[in-house]
């Protein structure tokens, strides 16, 4: 039958049920299908912070939300346009983002009474739709059998109830890429691969996706179909990519521009793990992963590789930095180059391992003993992670020195579409990266010709990479103070000074190869700055763009390194009359900015595992514009 077909320019979907429901998997099928339609599409995924939660209770409640759009959008969105909720706890978990009009899709089968005393229901919220105590009162709600009809279409598979009432998600996903019309050929085929050793699975799986699609079609329920079209794109080859997955990838053309083999010694933690297991697919790249015991192996194996001539890199998460601190402290008391890659999480402690947090700034900057600095990036979108990759593989190699690139758990899991670069030899699309490795004496003459570990390039302050080996080269390592050229000990307190301030001076230099940040000023009159770093850049910027549209001027600055930061931020800050720094902290980059820049920062902070909402940045946003305004017409 024919049905009325409407169109919208975006949608935000959230897919939420019990952490064995398929959630993340049906989400991620309803992603790829976007994807492949050529939407813009930024995703969230969501995980219980528990291994394995009781099922049915609201810490077990797993989602995975997907916005998708006609146009270029910069967040996963701030609520749900549609939810489906796989049983009771799902729903009361997500119950509290829903906007008015919001469509909510529930398995019926699952309210039962244990499922709804689990979640904490007295009553069944699906029995007073209507009445006066209806508590989903200005929702669109739609109960569907989804269990039964699931278990009902896979009937001549012979299995068992248990295991066929675990195609649901795929009936449940059917259903949504029929509302949407999305393409069906990328999930067919995946579930074909996936499932092609049990064919019982396969087909079960398959043909709920069908009958998913076909109860959508046939149903009376749903009498709207809609179409969100193709948002342009410039020309090029695009992919979806995870945060995780892109660091990975950037790791890997890191090595090759620089022709170092890779190295990464790490220990698996939450949400950093998918780096490791990436990397050890890519040995045909030259790429060496080791599983270590224990965080500090995986760093000391990581910096005994770049003493080797290796490209040396060590993933974590912010517990896992904590505990490799002191060996950070002796890669730049070496000068070795390394890559350390922290994916922020909620803190302290365990806390919340799979949530988000941008937390671990001032830990980065100051985390270790003694004047230690280490330069810092931070990449700002799951796609824009492969950049920072190959950037901060960049700085290591060329001024010898480890370096913290800070992700977090919403980049890491979070998707994006990303266009794939152009890695010929020649391509301007990534950097060249010389290690430049010592091949000869740097001191003396003759007989007396001697390699000096700490003599310095004049333009990076860098020192020699000798590989061990290499004849006549032979010198000097380790976590003891150096003497300035020859890098024997040294405990002279003028050396020691000296030394100290080279180190800091040669992180200071690296700002002499950024370019000049980009401000997003369209007027070139706004009078307050939004500045932030990492992730919150899809929310500083969609606030942006709403309170321009509702007739204001406001300027943003993003920045990617936090140490050094650029030599332009300083003239950028004296600009503007107010700045606002949003952060998923309580101030660390604010504190930063009003030390260094004496500047009147304002923070806006949250730390509620969540990225920052774009419409609730937007009102403090408008907020802290009118009062620059008012301030502005009271002065005599």
């Amino acid at each position: 039958m024919s049905k009325q077909v409407q169109q919208l320019d975006r949608v935000v979907i959230r897919f939420a049920g019990d952490s064995g429901d398929g959630m993340q998997l049906t989400g991620d099928r309803f992603t790829q299908e976007s994807a492949v339609f050529g939407n813009d599409l930024v995703t969230l995924p969501n995980f219980p912070a528990e291994i394995r939660a009781p099922q049915g209770t609201l810490p077990g409640v797993s989602s995975f939300q997907v916005h998708f759009a006609d146009h270029d959008i910069l967040t996963a969105g701030d609520a749900p346009d549609v939810l489906v909720a796989m049983n009771p706890a799902a729903l009361k978990a997500n119950l509290g983002d829903l906007p008015k009009g919001a469509t909510v899709i529930v398995d019926s089968h699952d309210f039962t009474a244990r499922n709804l005393a689990k979640a904490g229901y007295e009553a069944n919220p699906l029995d007073s739709l209507g009445e006066p105590d209806d508590v989903l009162a200005g929702l669109a709600v739609h109960p569907v059998d989804l269990t039964g009809m699931t278990v009902a279409a896979v009937k001549e598979f012979g299995l068992s109830r248990k295991d066929a009432s675990r195609a649901k998600n795929m009936f449940a996903l059917g259903l949504l890429s029929w509302m949407y019309g999305r393409p069906t050929e990328p999930t067919e085929a995946f579930l074909a691969k996936r499932f092609s050793k049990v064919p019982d699975i396969r087909d079960a799986n398959l043909t709920a996706f069908k009958a998913g699609w076909a109860f959508g079609e046939t149903t009376e329920t749903f009498a709207v179909r809609y179409e969100v079209k193709p948002a342009p794109m410039g020309p090029g080859t695009y992919r979806n990519i995870t945060g995780n997955l892109a660091l990975a990838y950037g790791l890997v053309a890191g090595s090759v521009r620089s022709g170092l083999p890779l190295f990464l010694g790490s220990y698996p933690i939450t949400p950093a793990s998918d780096i490791l297991h990436e990397l050890s697919k890519h040995k045909a790249f030259g790429v060496t992963t080791f599983q270590a015991e224990d965080e500090i192996a995986g760093i000391g194996a990581a910096i005994g590789a770049s003493f080797g001539g290796a490209l040396g890199v060590t993933t974590t998460s912010g517990p896992g930095i904590a505990l490799k601190s002191e060996s950070i402290g002796l890669a730049v008391m070496t000068e070795l180059p390394l890559v350390v890659i922290d994916v922020q999480r909620g803190g302290p402690s365990t806390g919340l391992p799979t949530k988000t947090e941008q937390s671990d700034l001032l830990q980065a900057m100051f985390g270790r003993n003694g004047e230690a600095p280490v330069p810092i990036v931070a990449p700002q979108s799951p796609g824009d992670c492969f950049a920072a990759a190959v950037e901060a593989a960049r700085i290591a190699v060329t001024y010898r020195t480890p370096v913290m690139l800070l992700s977090d758990g919403y980049l890491a899991n979070g998707s994006e579409p990303w266009r794939v670069p152009d890695v010929s030899p020649d391509s301007a699309d990534l950097p060249t990266i010389d290690p430049d490795f010592a091949t000869e004496t740097n001191h003396g003459e003759g007989e007396d010709a001697e390699f000096w570990p700490y003599l310095r390039d004049e333009t990076t302050l860098a020192r020699p990479w000798a590989v061990p080996g290499t004849p006549g080269l032979e010198h000097r390592i380790g976590g003891l103070e150096k003497g300035e050229g020859h890098g024997n000990i040294s405990y002279d307190p003028a050396n020691h000074d000296l030394m100290v301030r080279t180190r800091q001076a040669k992180v200071d230099r690296i700002a002499d190869s950024l370019p000049p940040l980009e401000v997003d000023d369209p007027s070139g009159s706004a009078r307050v700055l939004a500045i932030g770093w990492g992730s919150t850049y899809g929310p500083i910027g969609a606030a942006c763009r709403r309170v321009r549209k509702a007739g204001h001027e406001v300027a943003q600055v993003h920045l990617r390194h936090l140490n050094p930061f650029p030599r332009d931020l300083g003239e950028v800050l004296a600009r503007y009359d107010r700045v606002l720094v949003p952060e998923m902290n309580l101030g660390q980059l604010s504190m930063l900015l009003r030390a260094r820049y004496l500047v009147d920062a304002v923070g806006y902070n949250q730390v509620r595992g969540l990225p920052l909402k774009a419409a609730e940045l937007a009102e403090a946003l408008a907020a802290l514009i009118t009062e620059t305004q008012q301030t502005e017409e009271s002065r005599p």
